[in-house]
């Protein structure tokens, strides 16, 4: 295997892990150690155990995000898991099979060091996750998880503000996910987003009417999916729309899609409900509800208050700066009062 560099938890540093010769196993194992040739040196021994507890890991990782925020120390955990155990491992013996299924794992790993990185506003850091994640994919050969990648990376330049940066990743991400119709669902549902952002609703539509066939397509198949994409259901769909359309100022079509959204559950989904929220709270300002607004923006409050994300913070910044016109009501005074003092919240 060739050297693989990675991104430590600060950004600031790089590791480079070369790989000693091989040993020739022609079978898979659960794992170990044995010397290298000539230095005597033990190197692990890459097996099906290894990557069990990288998979569980993942899954840990993704969950605890989802819940607590890239903030968090279980979030941030991906950064330390490709120093201490995923690098180690990828300078060790293994068969070919095994070695594409670690690339794949550790890809899958580097992504959400680099989501917990953006979440929590470290964009910079971000990307250099993202690209490592997306060269260890393509090292995999796993052109669905190379697909996510590039959509996760398209994702944070939509949400930076480069949706044409966005939608080029997305046209290439298309390609790669051809045979996976979730995974492009989720490509082409970033694609609307994108659409939106630049205010194209036929466009945005489009895209969001082809994800939702995709998805179809794909609860309706009996493929074997990834773990990682099995988050994307109708709810989580429902849920992207629903700022699809706040985006493109159209408050009812908003609406509509928020209710297709509730089955997402608070206790598993709790960023994005919270930050769905805040989306709609925005839409029922566009709409002339303040009242309404306001209820939103205290139940996103509450919901985001054990979660560390400066992305779901900027939604409440959102909101708030959608209020400000009505900062002589006192409703709204005491809703501003509540979120300024929020760290990254701006009012």
């Amino acid at each position: 295997m060739h050297r693989r560099t990675f991104l430590t938890g600060t950004g600031a540093a790089t590791m480079a892990v070369a790989a000693p010769p091989r040993t020739g196993a022609a079978g898979d194992h659960t794992g170990g150690r044995v010397p290298a040739p000539a230095t005597g040196r033990r190197i692990p021994r890459v097996g099906s155990g290894d990557l069990a507890a990288l998979r569980d890991a993942a899954e840990a990782v993704r969950h605890a995000d989802s819940r607590y925020g890239g903030g968090s120390e279980d979030s941030q955990s991906a950064a330390a898991l490709l120093v201490s155990e995923v690098a180690p491992l990828l300078g060790g013996d293994c068969t070919p099979a095994v070695e594409r299924a670690l690339c794949s794992v550790a890809a899958e790993i580097a992504r959400l060091a680099g989501w917990a990185a953006f979440d929590t506003g470290r964009h910079r850091t971000a990307r250099g996750y993202f690209r490592q994640a997306l060269y260890l994919a393509r090292e995999s050969g796993d052109e669905q998880l190379g697909a996510y990648v590039l959509t996760t990376m398209a994702l944070q330049a939509m949400l930076c503000g480069r949706a044409a940066e966005a939608l080029d990743m997305t046209a290439g991400a298309d390609r790669k996910a051809e045979r996976a119709p979730r995974v492009r669902a989720f490509v082409r549902l970033v694609e609307a987003r994108a659409h939106a952002r630049q205010g194209a609703p036929r466009a945005a539509s489009a895209a969001l009417a082809a994800s939702e066939d995709l998805l179809d397509h794909a609860a309706a198949g009996a493929g074997n999916e990834p773990r990682w994409i099995d988050f994307f259901t109708p709810a989580r769909l429902a849920a992207d729309a629903a700022e699809i359309y706040r985006d493109l100022r159209n408050p009812r079509s908003c609406f509509y899609w928020d209710a297709q959204a509730a089955a997402m559950a608070p206790g598993d989904f709790t960023r994005s409900v919270g930050m769905r929220l805040a989306v709609v709270g925005s839409a029922r300002v566009q709409a002339g509800d303040l009242d309404q607004a306001l209820v939103l923006g205290h139940r996103s409050a509450d919901i985001l208050s054990g979660v560390d994300s400066r992305r779901a913070r900027d939604y409440l910044c959102t909101l708030a700066s959608d209020l400000s016109p009505w900062h002589g009501d006192q409703a709204v005074r005491t809703f501003l009062a509540r979120i300024r003092p929020v760290p990254g919240v701006a009012v």
